[in-house]
């Protein structure tokens, strides 16, 4: 995963708890609106505000645990071959320091 990537998909589950407090907000704000559409609309969008919530958690933790599995399988494969991670990590490096340079 790339760390654009990675930044992006930050973005994402922050906008979506965002997202989800400014819902519970406004159904805490409509709370004292009478009408039977009203309080079934209220029903609904509390149970679908519930699901996202429990999805939100449920993505987080599988980003989280693929994270961790990606960190446990470099870490194997840098102590395994040092050596070849070290020119790996200057190939980059030098890549970085031309594009960079070109700017």
């Amino acid at each position: 995963m790339s760390d654009l990537t990675a930044a992006q998909k930050d973005k994402l589950m922050a906008d979506l708890k965002l997202v989800l407090a400014d819902a519970e907000a406004l159904l805490a704000a409509t709370a004292g609106e009478a009408g039977e559409g009203v309080a079934e609309l209220r029903g609904r969008v509390q149970a679908t505000l519930s699901q996202a919530k429990s999805g939100l958690i449920d993505a987080q933790a599988a980003v989280v645990e693929r994270a961790k599995a990606a960190a446990k399988a470099t870490d194997g494969y840098v102590h395994e071959s040092p050596w070849k991670a070290v020119g790996i990590a200057a190939g980059v490096g030098l890549l970085l320091g031309i594009v960079i340079g070109r700017r």
